[in-house]
């Protein structure tokens, strides 16, 4: 569902993405995993569209996203680190008007509306505007809007930070009730026990590369590691392992 072939991207004198490849397939979590700097949000970026790749192609549930960028972002559910709420409206209204961005409409469009805010646990909040909510609420109003449209894709950005255990909880068991129902999911996140409990495939990149790419397994037993943690220092060296 994600294909993301040689991509490779420059700003200046930094190599941001160097010859990158993988693939999130369907009904299937990936990590992607790295210190600061080593070209996550760079890569993010070039999935949502936001940048275009100096040379490779990413393609979305088949569709090739500089080519096509609105085709590709109908496939496409996003949790970036920056909600983007708007904070006078409520969830309800907040859902309604990104549903009617992605064609929804009528009873459809309800239906949808309190399907996710069902999945996602927000039935307390979601009568009053998002003014004032928690960093928890925050991630569920987000988490919902990129739900509503049943994306084949969905691509997360480090979604469980500052949250506290339940928030957590609440957001993990959607991404698992999303993969269930045959989504490719694409976890972006630094800590290494939500990637271990979550995720079927693992990327690592290390200064703009590939530094392994395939289920948790193979890199446990490449690195000689017992966790994910350990195996992931020991893929990008000690060095930026301590650095980051």
């Amino acid at each position: 569902m994600i294909h993301v072939e040689n991509v490779s991207k420059r700003y200046g004198a930094l190599q941001a993405l160097d010859d990158v490849s993988f693939q999130v397939e369907a009904g299937s979590i990936t990590a992607l995993l790295g210190p600061n700097g080593a070209g996550k949000s760079t890569c993010l970026r070039t999935l949502y569209g936001l940048l275009t790749p100096d040379r490779g192609e990413v393609r979305i549930a088949g569709i090739a996203v500089a080519r096509a960028p609105q085709a590709a972002r109908r496939r496409l559910g996003i949790v970036t680190d920056e909600f983007g709420l708007y904070e006078r409206l409520d969830p309800r209204d907040h859902l309604r008007y990104f549903g009617r961005l992605h064609g929804m409409h009528g009873t459809d469009l309800e239906r949808a509306i309190e399907r996710v805010i069902d999945e996602v646990g927000l039935a307390a909040e979601a009568g009053r505007p998002c003014k004032g909510y928690s960093a928890g609420q925050r991630i569920k109003v987000a988490l919902a809007r990129a739900l509503l449209h049943q994306p084949a894709v969905l691509v997360l950005d480090e979604p469980t930070r500052g949250l506290d255990v339940m928030s957590t909880r609440a957001v993990r068991a959607a991404l698992l009730r999303a993969r269930a129902r045959g989504t490719a999911v694409l976890l972006s996140t630094h800590v290494m026990q939500e990637a271990s409990a979550l995720c079927d495939r693992v990327v690592v990149l290390a200064s703009g590369r590939v530094r392994f790419a395939g289920d948790l397994p193979a890199l446990l037993e490449s690195t000689g590691s017992g966790q994910l943690e350990q195996a992931f220092v020991t893929v990008i060296g000690s060095e930026e392992g301590i650095a980051a």
